[in-house]
This record gives structure tokens, sequence and C-alpha cells, in this order.
């Protein structure tokens, strides 16, 4: 039964959610309108908190009833039957909630919400004139998802809508108006991953938080206050860079753990729309600190940071508008929202630009000229390397929007992506690399002294003199070891990357012997710098390991790659493989509450319930039961894990990884997702590349017959079996028996290879006065056994035994070398941003007179 009221009061919030935020950028504004900064009018000022409260309660309300109406699993409503499913866990139905592009949207609107409060709070006499533009921001972000008509224009689209209203012309509405689905479509299974519960939420925070610096910005130009700002604004340009930073590589890793093209990064045009402001946000914060240290590059901080909040909506456009098309795997389908949209990027590059032409002469402008002694010159062309990498994804991304730019005026583009994604940006964003490396690791050790030719030389001397040891000796290593020769721009990168991490921990070390606090800045650069040699190991040394070496073609029909890259692993059947010996040893599914994943063979499927099955026998882990024969229990039906335990002969290592794939025709046929084995420094990434096809029927032999008594043995080629017991089938999954109905159940042994035993239960039944049978097959032999008949005066019972082809995987393996290098230095550089930003907000601690550096002042850490 259709429940109108929860949406109805979802979309009343939205509509409250908008009027508020027009009322609280109106009230900030007048407020801070025609006044020095800190002077406001304060019947508007309360008129413009007043309003924002109430945006936020609403939007609030908002969140709690899309969620309402996706837990309670009201179909109904198109975004619950469109993005979950009845037996999606609560975790997951958190992940429904912002697949799509209403939920996204509230999820950026609630970010903003709990910011803009802290400001309210934090904000002082910074408040009018930054909350007016945040309520400005947040007043179009809500009208992305309003649903309204205003003259025959579409304004947003709500979540709220309901199936027959969003497809009206669905027959079954014809016949029946109140149709209510039972199920809904459910959540892509590649985000059904714990990554993708906190992934977009840390991602959309970082992108919340770019509006802040900005905010400070457009208020510093409003109010002609073109110093003030800088100060509130480095700390939050710290925060969402961060933050930002750590979003983009969880998605990296949500990418290395369920994609199986074998890597985290695929330059894919939404991973790009996200890389592109982070880079120009790390370069705005660099900027910054520049003016905050020696009063120079202001201009250049406030063009990177207003081009970081640009960039941002830039992205925004790019992903939603549909205007990639086919180009992105990750970008939404266009709701219509195109123009919007456009509209929502455009306002604020003329406000925000054209505030920076109106005060650009009243900029103040260094005239300090800078050598290669001051610091603040490397600084500076560090921020202009992160500016032209960005520029480059930037150019190449952004081909589909020329496109559709010159398509608008009926000219046809033959401009496309590079066919070659990955070697086409690699080729540039290497050498930013190197540069980044470099010169992160020169102006920290240049940043906390005073410089000149005898100091820069005894700095430089110990970390040059390390490098040069270090980048040696693993070029000798990697030749040494045959596989690989390094090319110019892989040994630029590791000696630039070794540079970088020793130039950070040597200053560490003197700054720990100084007595002078801890440098997030410094910190920092070591994680980017381990990141990029674990980039450098992970990507250009990664390493094949299940090449086909058996000399056999798998099939015709397989790519030449995937003939000549995988093994083909026949169940329970050992396989060499490099230095491990594999074994593919059956499927396995989820079972909710269960720690371990529960072999298929002990599941009895039910008929009318695929997410119902009847345990055939003890479901155990280590010494507990939880579940006995003829318990039902839930599964999870949709992925299949397959069993592969690894041993290397050598040295007795034995483990088991369980890769994951789903038959999924909507989406391409097989969807895999690898598994991972960690050490300290590789990981062996496994995943499946083709199985049998579980929705094709098995090509069976025609049936042979046994007919035997009790304990008789049965010769099935390869194999025997013994029949133990006939006995009623009172409890079989299934069957539906009523009181009269009759089902026998055999139970057959049967003898596999090295002594593996398998219990075997076909069941003859009388149903209804109808004689049927039930066969139960034997997966790992490729058996499938009935029982055809019964002869109760002589004893006797007549079984069917039908063969086809063995079970089987292929399976594509890699060896990742020193990638944990590139996990450890986000953590890193997560951490590095936090301690600066600590620091931001203690006062300076004096430094003692017998350790000061032989700097006139202390520097302020980065």
């Amino acid at each position: 039964m259709e429940n109108m009221n929860i949406g109805d009061w979802g979309h009343l919030g939205v509509i409250v959610a908008f009027v508020a935020a027009v009322v609280s950028a109106l009230g900030y504004f007048m407020a801070a309108r025609g006044r020095a900064l800190g002077e406001v009018d304060a019947s508007w000022q309360r008129l413009g908190r007043g309003a924002f409260l109430v945006h936020g309660v609403a939007v609030f309300g908002v969140i709690v009833a899309l969620f309402g109406i996706i837990h309670g699993h009201r179909y109904e409503y198109y975004y619950a039957w469109s993005h979950s499913s009845n037996h999606l866990p609560v975790y997951y139905m958190i992940s429904c909630f912002w697949e799509g592009q209403e939920g996204s949207f509230l999820l950026w609107i609630f970010w903003h919400v709990l910011i803009g409060f802290w400001l309210i709070r934090s904000a002082k006499q910074w408040e009018a004139p930054v909350m007016a533009v945040f309520a400005f921001v947040q007043l179009f972000l809500t009208s992305m998802i309003l649903g309204v008509m205003l003259g025959g224009i579409k304004l947003g689209s709500s979540p709220f809508i309901l199936m027959k209203e969003f497809m009206p012309d669905l027959p079954v509405y014809k016949l029946n108006p109140d149709f209510v689905p039972q199920d809904g479509t459910g959540l892509n299974p590649l985000l059904q991953n714990y990554w993708m519960v906190i992934h977009p939420p840390t991602l959309f925070l970082g992108f919340a938080l770019t509006l802040v610096p900005f905010a400070y910005a457009v208020a510093g130009l409003w109010k002609n206050q073109l110093t003030n700002w800088v100060q509130p604004a480095i700390r939050w340009s710290l925060v969402g860079g961060g933050v930002l930073g750590v979003g983009v590589m969880m998605g990296a890793y949500w990418a290395y753990e369920t994609l199986n093209f074998g890597g985290y990064w695929n330059w894919d045009p939404v991973e790009n729309a996200v890389y592109i402001p982070w880079l120009v946000l790390v370069a705005a914060l660099h900027a910054l600190v520049l003016w905050q240290r020696g009063k120079t590059g202001l201009r250049t901080a406030f063009s990177l940071v207003v081009a970081t909040f640009l960039l941002v909506l830039y992205a925004t456009f790019l992903t939603r508008s549909g205007v990639l098309g086919n180009a992105s795997v990750h970008s939404f389908t266009d709701l219509g929202l195109s123009g919007q949209l456009l509209l929502y990027l455009m306002a604020f590059v003329v406000l925000s630009i054209g505030l920076l032409v109106w005060r650009w002469k009243q900029i103040p402008v260094s005239e300090k000229e800078l050598t290669m002694y001051h610091p603040e010159l490397w600084v500076f062309i560090g921020a202009t390397v992160l500016c032209l990498g960005a520029f480059q994804v930037l150019v190449t991304t952004s081909i589909p929007v020329y496109n559709a730019i010159v398509g608008f005026f009926g000219v046809k583009s033959n401009l496309a992506l590079p066919a070659d994604q990955i070697a086409h940006y690699t080729k540039i964003q290497l050498w930013m690399g190197v540069f980044v490396a470099l010169l992160s690791g020169i102006a920290q050790l240049l940043w906390w002294q005073r410089n000149d030719k005898e100091t820069v030389s005894a700095t430089f001397t110990i970390p040059a003199i390390l490098t040069l040891l270090g980048a040696s000796l693993v070029i000798l290593l990697v030749r040494q070891n045959g596989d690989h020769q390094m090319s110019l721009p892989y040994i630029a990168l590791l000696t630039t990357g070794l540079f970088g991490l020793l130039a950070n921990v040597s200053m560490l070390i003197q700054l720990l012997r100084r007595g002078v606090r801890l440098s997030g800045g410094a910190v920092s650069h070591i994680g980017i710098a381990l990141m990029l040699l674990g980039i450098l190991a992970s990507a250009g040394y990664s390493k094949i390991i299940s090449q086909n070496t058996s000399g056999l073609l798998y099939s015709r029909e397989f790519s030449e790659e995937l003939n000549r890259d995988n093994v083909l692993l026949w169940r329970n059947d050992a396989a060499k493989m490099g230095k491990y010996e594999l074994t593919y040893t059956g499927q396995y599914f989820d079972v909710p509450g269960v720690p371990e994943y529960v072999n298929k063979e002990l599941l009895f499927p039910v008929a009318n319930d695929e997410y119902k099955a009847i345990a055939r026998g003890e479901i155990k882990v280590g010494e507990k039961t939880y579940y006995k024969a003829g318990d039902t229990l839930t599964i999870r039906p949709e992925d299949t894990y397959y069993r592969v335990a690894y041993k290397q002969p050598k040295t007795g290592e034995e483990f088991v990884l369980f890769p994951r794939a789903q038959a999924n025709e909507e989406m391409g046929g097989l969807l895999a997702s690898p598994d991972i084995k960690l050490f300290w420094d590789h990981d062996i990434y496994s995943h499946i590349s083709s199985v049998p096809d579980p929705n094709k029927e098995k090509d069976w032999s025609e049936a042979k017959q046994f007919t035997v008594a009790m304990n008789d043995t049965l010769f099935l080629n390869d194999y025997f079996a013994v029949f133990k017991n006939a006995e009623p089938a009172h409890n079989t999954a299934g069957l539906g028996l009523a009181k009269d109905d009759i089902a026998v159940q055999g139970d057959i042994i049967v003898y596999g290879e090295k002594g593996r035993q398998y219990h075997v239960h076909p069941i003859f039944l009388v149903k209804n006065g109808l004689v049927g049978r039930v066969a139960d097959e034997v997966e790992d032999l490729g058996l499938r056994i009935t029982l055809d008949n019964i002869d109760p005066q002589k004893g006797k019972f007549t079984f069917g035994v039908a063969t086809t082809q063995k079970d089987y995987v292929i399976l594509k393996a890699m060896e990742k070398p020193f990638i944990n290098l590139l996990w450890s230095g986000t953590l890193l550089m997560g951490l590095g941003f936090g301690i600066a930003v600590v620091q931001r907000g203690r006062k300076p601690r004096p430094v003692p007179a017998s350790k000061a550096p032989r700097s006139a002042k202390q520097p302020q850490a980065a």
C-alpha cells in the first residue's frame, strides 16, 4: 500500500530548505552590505542566522525521510526502487542513500550545513560576508533536488517522486494505478563494499570544505580585506586538503579491492574530476603559506583558492550533466539538470572572477626579489608544477565538453579521448611527480634556516649522498633481478622520491634536536614521497604470475590476453603457477551471521526464495556450530566466492583466497572482484577471469542406470560409490509435502580422489499421485545422480548417473611490489595535514636561544 505522507513531508522539507537558504543569503547579504568588516546590521544578521538554522533543520528532516523510504522498502518511490532491494543489509542501505544524484547532492548539502553551523559560532567578524556566500551556495545546491516546475521549466530532480510519476507509461499502472513493486532493482554490485559506505561521505566532506577558503576569499574581496582572510583560510584549506586527499585515495583503494583491472587508478574522467581540484587546492595552500611567511604570492593565492572551488563545480557539471556519456563508468545519467548545473557554475564564475578583476590592482604585490636561496621560490615553483599537472589532466578530460560546445553550434568534432589513457596521462604526470618530490625536499631543507652558499651546501650534502647511494642500490637490484630494466623516467622518479623522503626526514630530525615542534608539512611531504615510490614500484613493476605455460589455447573465443595471462584450474586438481601450487576447491556463499564463507555443497536452495537455503549438514567455524542439518538460513546468492588455495612447496607457506564473481548480463557478463593476500613487501592480487556460465544449462551425458541393494557398490568410471541407506525425506527443502505424499531420500557415499568422500542424497517422491525425482549433484566430480525407481519387494533401487565436464575457473594473479608504500604514504600525508591543522590553532612556541638556527626569526610550520 502506498505511503504518501513520508514523501510529502520530505518534499515539503526540500522546499522549506530552499526558501530558508534564499532568506538566509538575503539576510546575511543585507547585514554586511555597505559596512566595514565586523560592522553588521544586527536585525538582518539575526534573520540570516535564524533562516540558516531553519534550513539546517529542514535538511536533517529530508535526510530522515529519504532514508526512511529506503530502509522501509517503500518501492512506490522511484529512488528506493532504483537503488535498494529487500535483502540489502543496513550498511549497504546507507550506500543506497548516496548512490543516486539526488542523495549525493543531499549529502553535500548536509556537510555544508554542519560547516555553516560551525562558522556561525566561530567566524566572528567574518560571519556575515562568509555565511552570505555559504547560503548562496546552499540555495543553488538545494534547487538541484527541488523537483518542481516553474513556467514549464523543471527545477531540480526530487528524490521523493513516485514510480507512477517517473514512469507513467508502464502498462501495469493502466491496470492498477496503486501498484507497488515487491522488490527494488538493488544496489550496484560494485558498490556493495564497505569502502562505499565511507568513501563518498569523505569525498563530499572534502568538496564541502573547499567552499570555506573560497567564501573567505570572496568575503575578503567584497570587504576589501585583502590580507586578513589568509589566516582563517589556511587552516580550512589544510582540513580540506587532508580530507579530500584521503577521500581520493579511499576511492583508489576501493578500486584496488573491488575492480578487476589490476590497479587502483585508471585515469577515468570522473577520477580525474576529483583529482584536479585537489592538486589545485594543495597549490593554493602553498601559496597562502607563502604570503603568510614572506608576503609574496597573494594574487596567486586568491586565484588558486577561487579556482579550486570553481573546479569542484566543474567536476560536478562533468559527472552529473551526462556530457561524459560513455567516456566514464562512474558518471551519473542526465536527469535534465544540465542547464541548471551550467547556470550554477557560471553564476560563481562570474561572481568570483568579477570580484578578482575589480580588486586585482589593489591586491598587495611583493617587491622582494627571490633568489635560489629563498625557500619561497621553490615553494612557488612547486605550486606551479601542481597547477601544470592539473591543467594537463583538465584539458584532456574536458574533450567531451569541447565536442558538446562545438556540437551546439552544429559543428561535428573529431576530438576523442586517448585510446590508451593510462599511457597518455602517465607520461606527463610521472614527470610532475619527479618535480614535486624534488621541490618538496629542496623547499623543506631551506625553509627552517637562513640560507647562503655555506649553509645550503652543508644541509644538502647528507640527503644527496644517501639518495644517490640508495637509488644506485635499487637500480642494481632491479637489473640483477633480470625481469625489468629501469627507464630514465623511472630512475628520475626513484631518485627524486628518495631525495624527497630523506630530505624531509632529515629536517624532522633537525627540528626535534632544536626543540621545535613537529612540522606537519614535512610529515605530509614524507607521505607524498612514499606514495610516489609506492606508485613507481607497484604500477611500474607489477608482474603477472599466472602466465599460461601449458601450451594450450583455453578457447578461441577468449582474447589473446586471457589465453596468455591466466591459469586454468580444474576443481580439486593442483596446478603450478610460478613458485606457487594452486588448487581450486569449490564455490562458497556469504551467509549473514557466519564469520566465514560457507561451501555451496552444504546448502540446499529453496525453490521459491533464492535468498533462503537449507543446511545439508552442520555449518561450523572452529568449535562453534552456527546451523544444524535441516535448519533454514539466509544467503546472499548474488555473489559466488571461489576458494583458491595457494601453497609454496619450498617453504610450506599456505594461504587461501576467495575471489568473487557474479554473472550479471546487465553489466557486461562476468562481474569479478579480486581477493588480495597482503605481505609486507608485496601483494598477491587474484581475480577470476572466466567460469562456466552459471545461467547456461550443463551439458550432461546420457544417464547410466545402476540397480543395486543397500551397501552395494556402484563403479562410476574414475570413482566408485556405496549405497548406504534409504530414508524418508520429511524435511527436505522446497518439496512442499502434504500428509499423503511420499518422499524417499537415498544416502550414497561417493569416493573421489585423495580419499575425499561426498554424501549424495537423490530423492524419489510421489506427490498428488504423480511421481517425481530430485537429482543431487557432486560438482567436484561432475556427477549427477537420480533415484529413478524403487522395488520394495526385491529391496532394489535404480539410480541414474550422468556426467558432465568438471567445474573449473580461469584465474589471473599479479604480484604488486611495495604497494604498502602507497597506502602508508597516504596515512602519513593525512597525518601531516592533521598536525598542521592543530599547529595553526596554537600560538608559536619560542625556541630556546641555545638551539635556535641561524635564521633571524623562526619560520612557521607549513
